[in-house]
């Protein structure tokens, strides 16, 4: 520790570095100006002066913007930020790692840009998820946007988009808790608690859905818009599904009603989610996205599913699923080879109770961990 005396020496000695770097700021040499803030940036850390150590990190991105060689302005911000981290200044590392990633996204570096805005989220989030929370969803968006541009970062992009969407309508944490209680209540044959639960869940995901247009903009990605609003109209409907199989399982006939809402508004909903992701996927020739064709067959299964459990026969759903694409036959070949679509078929053919034993073999996404109570129940 520094006593008084010690401390004036030491901010003397700062400010001389800071008018040094400034001058070779002025001169032209960033980098040798950038050794120098740093300098006075470790006495001002010493010191326990925060808000010295922000300013300095402003002028050092204001610098490091002026390199005209990207290449070597990213080699120089990683190190800094590697200095920062070590530190552990979260908040100075986010601003960091904000310009890395602006910065590694004018080079076309989409993995390292998506990199350094998700981190940037983390930190910021873990610094005070009250006043970080908006700018931190945001950067967890633009994160899953620009990795969704990469082959590599596809898929991890799009679970970010995911959970982004869900932290800018503040219900991730909710939904996970929600979805563990009702998963507990159907273990213990709580089905209308259970109900309760996951129709509570699919209000989440709707609220979601209608705000999903002042969250992304479709002419900044088509792609991205469509993908994202077919897992939130997915997710509204495979929640009301749930709940709807749940009311079905008490037994009760009071409920028979709200099982028929349930479930033909999720019909609707099941129907303008399979259309949305065939207009994703029809223009592709080949290298299909398979969990985008796992999906758009698990839509159709539970659209076969919803729709046996309300007696009706709206569409067909296997047909349905092909309508409008068949002049893509790689696509309908991949489509066919999909072990829900193979399941839907075998529903309209045997019908539901016929092939309870099936679902239970297969995997059922966010039905996994209930599947074998419901199921059981049935049978």
């Amino acid at each position: 520790m520094y006593n008084n005396q010690d401390n004036e020496e030491k901010e003397i000695e700062a400010i001389k570095l800071i008018d040094q770097a400034e001058t070779f700021a002025d001169k032209g040499k960033g980098d040798d100006a950038i050794k120098l803030y740093e300098k006075a940036a470790q006495i001002y850390l010493d010191l326990g002066s925060y808000i010295k150590l922000d300013e300095l990190f402003a002028r050092i991105i204001q610098i490091i913007s002026q390199f005209k060689n990207h290449i070597q302005a990213s080699y120089r911000l990683k190190s800094i930020i590697r200095k920062t981290e070590e530190l552990k200044l979260y908040e100075v590392s986010a601003k960091l790692l904000i310009h890395l990633g602006n910065l590694s996204y004018s080079m076309n570096d989409w993995e390292t840009a998506g990199d350094s805005w998700r981190k940037a989220s983390e930190y910021l989030f873990e610094e005070d998820p009250e006043e970080f929370n908006s700018l931190s969803s945001i950067l967890l968006l633009k994160a899953g946007q620009v990795y969704e541009r990469s082959q590599l970062t596809k898929d991890q992009g799009k679970r970010l988009i995911l959970k982004a969407v869900m932290k800018i309508n503040k219900f991730d944490e909710l939904y996970q808790k929600a979805e563990k209680r009702a998963q507990f209540l159907i273990s213990n044959k709580e089905f209308e608690a259970a109900a309760d639960k996951f129709y509570t869940i699919s209000t989440y995901f709707k609220k979601a859905l209608n705000n999903l247009g002042d969250i992304l903009s479709e002419t900044e990605s088509k792609d991205t818009m469509l993908n994202a609003k077919a897992r939130f109209i997915h997710f509204v409907a495979e929640y009301q599904t749930v709940s709807a199989i749940c009311l079905a399982a008490t037994d009760n006939p009071d409920f028979k009603e709200k099982i028929e809402y349930l479930g033909k508004d999720s019909i609707k909903r099941f129907k303008e989610s399979i259309s949305m992701l065939k207009e994703y996927l029809f223009p592709i020739k080949t290298d299909f996205d398979k969990e985008i064709i796992l999906r758009v067959t698990f839509d159709t299964m539970l659209l076969t599913i919803i729709q046996r459990i309300l007696g009706i026969e709206e569409i067909i759903c296997s047909e349905y699923l092909f309508n409008n694409i068949e002049k893509n036959k790689a696509l309908t070949e991949e489509l066919k080879k999909s072990p829900y679509f193979k399941i839907t078929e075998k529903i309209e053919e045997l019908g539901l109770r016929d092939t309870l034993g099936d679902l239970l073999k297969i995997h059922l996404g966010h039905f996994e961990k209930i599947k074998n109570t419901l199921i059981s129940h049935f049978m």
